[in-house]
C-alpha cells in the first residue's frame, strides 16, 4: 500500500517536472526556436487552427524562424497571428512565407527572463509539496484504518520526503539550466 502511494505520488511530481521544462521551451533565449511558436492559433477559415498544422517551421539561422505555409492564403493570417501573440516578435512576410528575426535580447530583458523562471519554477516546486501532502494524508489515513502501524507511517512519511527533495532538486537544475541558456550571449 505505501509502495502505491509512493508510485502515485513520483508519478505526479514526474509530470509536474516535464510540465515545467515544456513551459520553459516557450520562453525566448538568444536563439531561435520552434517551441517559441506552440501555442499560437491562426484564425483560418474561420477557425483557430495551431500554426505547426498550416505550415513548415524552419530555423535557417541562429536568430531566424522561417513559416512556409503550405496555402500561401494564409501568410497574413500567419502573421497577424504571430504579431497578437504575447512574444513581441515582429514577422515581415514575402507573400510566401514568413520570417521572423529574434533580436538580440538586452541585458536587462535577460534579467526578467530570469526572475520569470526562477518565479515559474517556485510555482511547480508548490505543485511538487502539494504531492508530498496528499502522500502524507493519505499514509495517515492508512494509520488511522488501522491498515499500517506508526512506524509504517513514519516510515513511509521520510520515503515521502526523500523523494520530493529529489524532485525540487530536479527543478532547481532545470532553473539553472535555463538561467545559464538566458544569459549566455
Amino acid at each position: 500500500m505505501i509502495d502505491d502511494i509512493i508510485r502515485e505520488m513520483k508519478a505526479g511530481m514526474d509530470k509536474s517536472v516535464d510540465s515545467f521544462q515544456k513551459d520553459l521551451r516557450r520562453i525566448r533565449t538568444g536563439r531561435a526556436s520552434l517551441a517559441l511558436l506552440d501555442g499560437i492559433m491562426v484564425d483560418y477559415y474561420g477557425s483557430a487552427t495551431p500554426i505547426n498544422q498550416l505550415a513548415t517551421l524552419s530555423i535557417p539561422e541562429a536568430r531566424q524562424i522561417v513559416v512556409q505555409p503550405w496555402d500561401s492564403h494564409a501568410v497574413p493570417d500567419i502573421e497577424k497571428a504571430i504579431l497578437k501573440s504575447e512574444l513581441g516578435l515582429t514577422p515581415s512576410n514575402d507573400g510566401k512565407l514568413v520570417r521572423i528575426v529574434l533580436p538580440p535580447l538586452t541585458a536587462e530583458r535577460r534579467k526578467e527572463l530570469v526572475k520569470l523562471v526562477k518565479k515559474m519554477g517556485e510555482e511547480y516546486k508548490v505543485q511538487i509539496r502539494n504531492h508530498r501532502r496528499d502522500a502524507n494524508e493519505m499514509l495517515k489515513d492508512l494509520k488511522k484504518d488501522k491498515e499500517i502501524s506508526e512506524d509504517d507511517m513514519h516510515k513511509g512519511q521520510e520515503r515521502v520526503q526523500k523523494n520530493t527533495d529529489e524532485f525540487i532538486t530536479r527543478v532547481d537544475k532545470v532553473i539553472t539550466e535555463k538561467e545559464a541558456e538566458i544569459m549566455e550571449i
